[in-house]
């Protein structure tokens, strides 16, 4: 699979890397990609640094949005000729001390993080992963036979629902499916699943508390 990564950072690097090792085509992506070259040499594998346009030219199966929550507007704006039909994995958070007011504003009203994401990609098909475990877990403890973390997800069809469950499993972790991004609500900072690492029957158990 062709996955481009959407920002490099901590979440977006990690995933990018444990995709690579899985077997997967990884672009990593940054306004400067010459300073990707030694996360594309810890990646190994399929992967490789390009630019912003390039990795949404570049036809991929798939797109992980690992960026600041405040660069939406802009990169759905400006791509928006790119993402139709694609899917789009959501691993972002508003968070208004970083984000600004347009943060705050999605978090004040009756949507979901997501459901932004989705409404601003309107033509891709949002699901939303990764949003919840710290960066650490996502690192180091990928790839277990046993006691595996269990990653939380949400999705707006079937498509992206099989796609986004196969990249977890793949690189080890426990695929919790809580229904479509309207229910995502308890995945947002300060929330119920929010920041907690843990396994699937203890994830399971808060989600139906």
């Amino acid at each position: 699979m062709k996955i481009g990564v959407i920002g490099s950072g901590n979440i977006g690097g990690n995933l990018g890397k444990h995709w690579a090792k899985a077997g997967h085509e990884v672009l990593f992506s940054s306004r400067h990609p010459e300073q990707l070259n030694t996360l594309v040499k810890e990646a190994g594998g399929k992967a490789k640094a390009v630019s912003l346009d390039e990795a949404w030219e570049a036809n991929a199966d798939v797109y992980l949005l690992a960026v600041p929550f405040k660069a939406i507007d802009k990169l759905s704006e400006l791509y928006a000729g790119e993402y139709g039909n694609k899917v789009i994995i959501d691993a972002t958070n508003p968070y208004p001390e970083r984000d600004g007011e347009m943060a705050q504003e999605v978090r004040d009203s009756n949507r979901n993080a997501s459901e932004y994401t989705a409404m601003k990609f309107g033509t891709a098909k949002t699901a939303k992963a990764f949003n919840t475990i710290y960066a650490e877990h996502l690192k180091d403890r990928a790839f277990r036979d046993t006691d595996k973390l269990a990653i939380p997800f949400a999705a707006q069809d079937e498509e992206s629902k099989q796609l986004t469950q196969q990249l977890i499993e793949d690189i080890g972790f426990e695929a919790v499916y809580i229904g479509g991004l309207e229910n995502t609500h308890i995945m947002d900072p300060d929330q119920k699943i929010y920041g907690k690492s843990t396994n699937r029957e203890h994830l399971e158990a808060m989600i139906k508390k």
